[in-house]
């Protein structure tokens, strides 16, 4: 049995059945690590003989018919996040010699679970931007097309989970890093509620924008992730597990304002249709808002340029595109900072106001408006059938929203694109809805019925 390429929830079903021994399932996990690891590039740092120790417990648990929901099974957490004695460097050459002495809380639910934590992914510079490259780290590579970025920041991740290299991932979403690369790698990933999983400890930025979230092959198995690290959720309030049948569903293809190429415009209209004729209710209908790109920007740029101005001495030990990044953020004021703050509550209250006016709580529109694009740029050369090249985040301005207004949103895979890439669907709720977001996201993913493909050697379906 090739254990790498099965779902979380099969892999823990065979170890409580005793078909695979935890130590087995973790060291063909690592085989097929040494194999397509230096192809793909998804790991900061591996962590396998502390692995292959959590492993044999997890096998004295699992034999005494003890340990969590997770025990056995190898994942893999962020560069960003904090592992108490390992380095964190975040993919900077300014954290390259940062050990933390705390393990972040999001991760110590994970290991209480008796998840067997094996690597650490790759992500960009203070995980900045939606590509995954660092001049730490080097370039993570799309296993779809290694010409390709896999999006980012949680770049590494995605790949990891695409390339059968442990089947939950932890990653971080301050501006789409979680469903960015989901969308490009062809697999779930999700971004909670803001709040709902615990953060801290860890890095100070952007902690009003980010959350930390599930990256899966299946939404059982985000869900199941979920379960895990937000084990305060009280299930007979909004969050709870509500049933999707019957449920209406807001349709937006654009927002009103965010790009998209041919290719995803069709994917999405299928996928409408694949909905209606199911007898899910459809309705047309966007918040009515305008790009948020801006307020997002100043948010993010003012944040961590005033973190960051106070703790570098030299900014020169920055790579390009962070400085580039940090730097914009230097050229908007306090005020400025305070003006978008205020137009997150006008973001907030637009989805709350769209989602009473036609009585549904879920919004869906595409996750971004492109496949996947080349390497060496930080936006696509051609979207769909057209040579047009969308600003850095423009692209990517379906995202924004979720962030800013709290909102949760996860991403699953919904066709492949006119480049023979995937691309992907977001479903959306109001903040603390995020079961009922999961549980729409798993029942459109039983219609769409997509195919995960087996990456050998970094190829896709190749033997």
């Amino acid at each position: 049995m090739n254990w790498v390429y099965t779902s979380a929830t099969e892999q823990l079903d065979a170890l409580s059945k005793a078909i695979v021994s935890a130590e087995e399932l973790l060291e063909a996990t690592i085989s097929h690590a040494e194999r397509v690891g230096p192809i793909l590039n998804p790991f900061a740092l591996t962590l396998f003989d502390r692995a292959r120790k959590a492993a044999v417990e997890a096998d004295r648990l699992i034999a005494k018919g003890e340990g969590g929901p997770l025990c056995g099974l190898p994942i893999t957490i962020k560069d960003s996040q904090w592992l108490a004695g390992y380095p964190c460097a975040n993919g900077s050459r300014t954290l390259q010699n940062f050990i933390p002495d705390q393990t972040c809380m999001a991760v110590e639910l994970l290991e209480q679970a008796g998840a067997v934590i094996f690597a650490k992914t790759t992500c960009p510079e203070f995980s900045l931007t939606g590509i995954t490259e660092s001049e730490i780290s080097g370039r993570t590579v799309n296993p779809w097309n290694h010409g390709c970025t896999p999006g980012g920041s949680s770049g590494g991740a995605a790949v990891s989970i695409a390339a059968g290299l442990g089947s939950l991932s932890l990653g971080g979403d301050g501006g789409g890093s979680i469903r960015i690369p989901a969308a490009f790698c062809g697999i779930v990933g999700f971004k909670p509620s803001f709040g709902v999983v615990p953060m801290g400890p860890g890095f100070k930025t952007w902690q009003s924008i980010v959350s930390y979230g599930p990256l899966a092959r299946t939404v059982s198995d985000a869900s199941l992730m979920f379960d895990v690290l937000s084990n305060n959720i009280d299930e007979s309030g909004p969050n709870g597990r509500s049933d999707p049948d019957g449920i209406k569903i807001i349709v937006s293809e654009d927002l009103g304002f965010a790009p998209l190429g041919s290719d995803v415009r069709a994917a999405f209209s299928e996928t409408v249709k694949t909905l209606e004729a199911a007898g899910v209710k459809c309705v047309s209908d966007h918040p009515g808002l305008e790009s948020s790109v801006s307020t997002w920007a100043v948010t993010a740029t003012y944040d961590m340029w005033t973190h960051k101005k106070s703790t570098l001495e030299d900014f020169g030990e920055i790579g390009q595109r962070a400085r580039d990044f940090i730097e914009f953020g230097a050229t908007f004021t306090q005020s400025d900072f305070d003006h978008a703050q205020s137009q997150r509550d006008a973001i907030h209250d637009a989805y709350m106001s769209l989602f009473e006016s036609t009585g549904a709580s879920i919004i869906i529109t595409p996750t971004l408006g492109c496949e996947a694009f080349p390497h060496g740029t930080i936006h696509p050369a051609r979207i769909g059938d057209t040579d047009i090249e969308f600003p850095w985040l423009d692209w990517a301005g379906f995202l924004y929203d979720a962030n800013l207004a709290g909102m949760p949103a996860c991403a699953i895979p919904m066709g492949i694109g006119n480049r023979g890439l995937p691309v992907s669907l977001q479903i959306m709720g109001p903040p603390g809805h995020d079961l009922e977001v999961l549980n729409v996201a798993h029942k459109i993913e039983e219609l769409i019925n997509w195919q995960h493909p087996e990456f050998h050697q970094g190829s896709p379906n190749s033997v």
